[in-house]
This record gives structure tokens, sequence and C-alpha cells, in this order.
């Protein structure tokens, strides 16, 4: 789902998932789960270079990838995190310094286990990138969701 207004652009993505919301919430600050769902050959054609995260309040993160013979760098700060229901982090690429977006990742329990809801929140400039970030991070949380479903049969 998507909302536009006269200066910002909000993508949201929801889903429910079996897990525990620690498990979750821990998939997205665990480099080693990273390498296996956002990032990597698992992903797409990539090679990871490098993944640090200090995943507290002010901490940073740079997820180093090299596609297609480029290297890009996924950069961003922590403005929360409250494991295991909350995680809000700035989100860009260091080839555009300056431009970072932010995303919010709530995860509440469920019966069956939990539900995350991901809010990325866009400057109005990036609207004709709405549907394609929509589909990026359905993927995404779907690739997350095919790992975690692996990992409980390995």
């Amino acid at each position: 789902m998507k909302k536009i207004t006269d200066q910002r652009v909000f993508v949201q993505v929801e889903k429910a998932f079996d897990e525990p919301a620690e498990t979750i919430f821990d998939a997205w600050l665990d480099t080693d789960m990273l390498s296996h769902w956002m990032f990597g050959p698992a992903v797409r054609n990539e090679e990871v270079l490098n993944l640090t995260n200090d995943p507290r309040p002010g901490g940073r993160f740079s997820f180093q990838v090299r596609r297609d013979n480029e290297i890009l760098n996924h950069i961003g700060a922590y403005l929360e995190v409250d494991r295991p229901s909350r995680l809000v982090f700035t989100w860009g690429v260091d080839i555009e310094p300056g431009d970072e977006s932010v995303v919010t990742i709530r995860i509440t329990p469920s019966a069956t286990g939990c539900v995350l809801q991901l809010e990325h929140d866009m400057d109005i400039k990036w609207s004709e990138y709405a549907d394609r970030t929509e589909e990026g991070w359905t993927y995404m949380i779907g690739l997350l969701h095919n790992y975690l479903q692996r990992q409980k049969h390995q």
C-alpha cells in the first residue's frame, strides 16, 4: 500500500510470520541472517563484500555488495531500537549522501507468531519509485519468510 502527500511518499508492507517477534526482529540486525535473505547470491546476482552493524540508537550500519561490477553501500543510522517490537532507521546508498529515507518496522505478536508492518517514508521526489519500492520490500520480506522456513527444516 502507498500513500502520497504533497511532500512525502509512504510505502507500507505487511506480512504474518509463524515465528515469534524476537526472531523477526533479530533477522533485521544479525549480519549473518541478513546475508541469507536481504543480500547476497541467495537474493540476487550479487556478492556480499562487507556487512557491519551497530544496532543501537545512534548506531550505524553499512551493507556493501557488488552487483554487476558496481559496488553499492546501503547505509543508515538507527533512530529507535526497541526489541522485539519496533525498529526505526534511515536508509540510503552512499553514492547519494544526504538523501536518506526512514524505514519503520513494527512487529506485533499474533496467535500464531507475529505480524511485521514496514513503512518506508521517502521524499516526494521519489514518488515515481513508490511502486518499485513497495514491490522491493514485499519481495524482501517474502525472502525473509522463506529463509526462516528453510531454517526450521534444517
